[in-house]
């Protein structure tokens, strides 16, 4: 049955692991629908058939979109027949994706539970950069800039420590730090190191709202300085200065989520000293 413009539905996710990229496929399909309104009913690490009954009476008491990645495929079969009976869409939703992998590999998969989420090299590098990126935030930059594989710079409220933790998630170390016009940068910062360095500014209306609600909130700054327009644009004006002075890039982030901010970061960072590498266009090179 079609759902009308401006209603609400109910979305089943199943996962016999966390139900993060379930979460992701869901949230990125879900945003194309700007009229209609998501109910999600998160079930994670579904493995047994007792488990499995509780979400059958979770589906059946509010039906709706099933989608699902459960290896075991008894579970599955029982799901998709559930969903079947009661008339309402489920759909495994790696399994196009695997068949794509199986028909160009020619070798079929391995079912794995939880597999992305193993505790291997990676798991680990991941871990160990979110540790560094927390103990290096707000300017607590590392006795060797070299041990950071990235430094953000910004003026305040430039979303430099969510843009680093997430970095951090891709398992970057990443270390950060306020640029005050008054005060001089760290003398080891423009020392030889191999940290990335780069430079985050935003419109100066945009910062000016975000440093108010903080400031509201926090009642920690002297509003008037704080978010004054003026003194906002002679930051900016600062920041670019410096990144021209020192060869630093340098991304708006006005427009940007924290994701998107991230990844031309991390696009920079693989294109550096890449001779071939065309620059984004909406990234900024020092120069």
């Amino acid at each position: 049955m079609a759902i009308q413009a401006s209603r609400v539905f109910h979305m089943h996710l199943v996962s016999d692991s966390t139900g993060e990229t379930l979460a992701a496929i869901a949230k990125a399909v879900a945003v194309q629908y700007p009229n209609v309104r998501a109910i999600e009913h998160m079930h994670a690490l579904v493995r047994t058939q007792r488990q499995l009954k509780r979400v059958l009476n979770a589906v059946e008491k509010e039906p709706g979109i099933v989608l699902y990645t459960v290896v075991n495929k008894a579970l599955g079969e029982e799901l998709e027949q559930y969903c079947k009976d009661l008339k309402v869409p489920c759909h495994a939703v790696l399994q196009p994706i695997m068949q794509i992998f199986e028909s160009y590999l020619g070798a079929p998969r391995t079912p794995t539970v939880a597999g992305q989420h193993v505790l291997d090299a990676d798991y680990f590098r991941r871990i160990d950069a979110m540790n560094f990126t927390i103990h290096h935030d707000d300017g607590r930059l590392p006795e060797n800039l070299s041990d950071a594989d990235i430094i953000v710079l910004g003026i305040s409220r430039t979303s430099k420590t969510p843009t680093s933790i997430y970095l951090a998630q891709r398992g970057y170390k990443t270390a950060n730090l306020p640029l005050v016009p008054q005060v001089p940068l760290p003398a080891k910062l423009t020392e030889p190191h191999t940290a990335f360095v780069v430079c985050l500014i935003a419109n100066a209306d945009r910062i000016a709202e975000v440093r108010r609600n903080r400031a509201i909130l926090l009642a920690d700054r002297d509003l008037d300085t704080y978010v004054d327009r003026e003194t906002i644009g002679a930051e900016i004006a600062y920041t670019r200065r410096i990144a021209a002075k020192h060869g630093w890039p340098v991304i708006d982030v006005t427009r940007r989520s924290i994701e998107e901010s991230a990844s031309m970061i991390l696009k920079l960072l693989h294109d550096r000293g890449d001779p071939s590498a065309h620059p984004d266009p909406d990234a900024e090179p020092a120069s």
